[in-house]
């Protein structure tokens, strides 16, 4: 006999309109109403137990109900919890900004020629309303330097999503989510995404390996950009800002960018004067890898605006800030009655409460031996990984650092895709939840962010549950259906 949902899932069903969800499916059958968590470890109200493989959607940098993140929010709310930042300051959000600038002007071995240095911070609330944050201020900024006329103009990846706001979803090209909204827009200009493994110029047959590592291109993907640059100053409106997720490109699919291609854009993205504006809301706080703790400083590139959220602090409380420069600063600065201020702001601007707990997190983040345990566990990730490539159904696996992509086919050797109809991805996710294991799929494509506290044990989970379940859903079948009750 089915039992009757909960009255929480009752209520729910009754008033609540979730995000990105098609609320005729949603409302089909009890939702999985979620009370408790610990590390990466997930209880709903029935006592059942999930892996959060996703992170919470992509925020959860530590894991849930850490001793040290509870404790430094416990701390500050014995202080005060809240104060408005407009005219007032708060001591969590000075040295959260002094901290986030610090951390922000470290790179590689071999930073990119024309690096600017980011000292300021101005808070919002979430990953949209920092890069709105950024639009605005390379508009006006644009708009001083070079005068009103003409206005200016942004550049921005095709795929890409930078949030929901009106300007963030101005530069975002994917139809899918942006389509209905084209009334509210301002035209932003596209170029191809270096997406290695549909790219029209990559003449290397499919093989049973991330595309980016057997490639045959002459960066054509770095030329496009070049060529839409040149045409836009030919015009006599050249590009103002261009705007990226560096090395991978979240909400369109878990796109990886090749190595080098970065710097490449970066060299002719200033060479025509405009703006490097970096949204590394999703890539930010060491998630695509190695030591550096934003995607941009590991191929040596400091943007001149920079976006970021989600893990700002570690999952527990919205906040978000958007960095940016003297120069940048400096055209904001006048005589009170001139009005050259930036008018924009949030009632929740600075938040104590979020600005204590994300000191706590990037407390966390920055010692080498929190480093050395992120690479040893990326590394066991992509072992553990391999495995999936004995299923048909598996065209691609595109990880970069503890970012993961696998975008499921009909057909790899044709790298033919299932209708979205099909709700391959979205299936499959569904599966892992009846295994215990709960993620998100971005069209057929399903992803894997786990957070950092994540054991050899728990990977191992994560990465069988995704197996026997894209086995169990996929119209095609696997080579062969190994065991994966082993650690990575």
């Amino acid at each position: 006999m089915a039992r009757r949902p909960s009255v929480v899932a009752a209520l729910d069903q009754a008033h609540v309109w979730h995000p990105f969800t098609q609320m005729r499916d949603w409302l089909k059958s009890e939702p999985i109403v979620l009370t408790e968590g610990r590390g990466t470890t997930l209880r709903d109200q029935h006592g059942r137990t999930y892996l959060d493989a996703n992170s919470s959607i992509w925020t959860n940098l530590h894991g849930h109900r850490h001793p040290r993140l509870d404790a430094a929010l416990r701390r500050q709310l014995g202080k005060v919890a809240h104060t408005s930042a407009l005219g007032l300051a708060s001591e969590p959000a000075a040295r959260l900004a002094a901290e986030l600038v610090q951390v922000a002007n470290t790179t590689g071995p071999a930073p990119v020629p024309g690096n600017p240095t980011l000292t300021k911070v101005f808070y919002s609330d979430d990953g949209s309303t920092a890069v709105e944050t950024a639009l605005k201020l390379a508009y006006e900024f644009t708009r001083r330097v070079r005068g009103p006329k003409p206005s200016p103009r942004f550049l921005s990846l095709d795929g890409a999503y930078h949030g929901d706001t009106v300007g963030a979803v101005s530069v975002g090209h994917i139809d899918l989510f942006h389509k209905a909204y084209g009334g509210l827009l301002f035209r932003a200009d596209k170029v191809m995404a270096p997406y290695c493994y549909r790219c029209p110029f990559n003449r290397a047959k499919p093989e049973r390996s991330d595309a980016r590592t057997h490639r045959s291109c002459q960066w054509e993907c770095v030329g496009a950009v070049e060529q839409q640059l040149n045409r836009a100053r030919q015009s006599g409106r050249p590009v103002s800002a261009f705007v990226y997720e560096p090395r991978m490109q979240g909400a369109a699919g878990m796109i990886p960018q090749p190595d080098g291609w970065l710097p490449r854009v970066a060299a002719l993205v200033r060479d025509h004067g405009a703006l490097m504006v970096a949204d590394e809301v999703m890539t930010g706080f060491g998630r695509t890898g190695g030591d550096s703790l934003f995607a941009g400083q590991s191929e040596g590139v400091v943007p001149d605006l920079m976006a970021v959220a989600k893990g700002l602090t570690g999952g527990y409380l919205p906040l978000a800030a958007t960095l940016t420069t003297p120069s940048i600063f400096d055209a904001f600065l006048g005589e009170y009655a001139e009005f050259r201020t930036f008018f924009h702001g949030h009632s929740y601007t600075g938040n104590a409460l979020g600005c204590a707990v994300a000191r706590e997190s990037l407390a966390l983040l920055r010692p080498a031996r929190a480093a050395a345990a992120r690479r040893t566990l990326e590394s066991r990730l992509r072992t553990g990984l391999t495995r999936l490539w004995e299923l048909q159904a598996v065209g691609d696996i595109r990880q970069c650092g503890w970012v993961v992509g696998i975008e499921l086919v009909r057909d790899w050797t044709r790298r033919t895709p299932f209708p979205l109809a099909e709700r391959i991805g979205m299936r499959v996710c569904e599966a892992m939840a009846r295994r215990g294991v709960l993620t998100r799929a971005i069209g057929n494509v399903v992803v894997l962010m786990p957070p950092y506290c994540t054991s050899q044990t728990e990977l191992s989970q994560m990465i069988e549950a995704l197996y026997d379940s894209i086995d169990e859903i996929s119209p095609t079948s696997s080579v062969s259906k190994p065991s994966l009750r082993h650690s990575p």
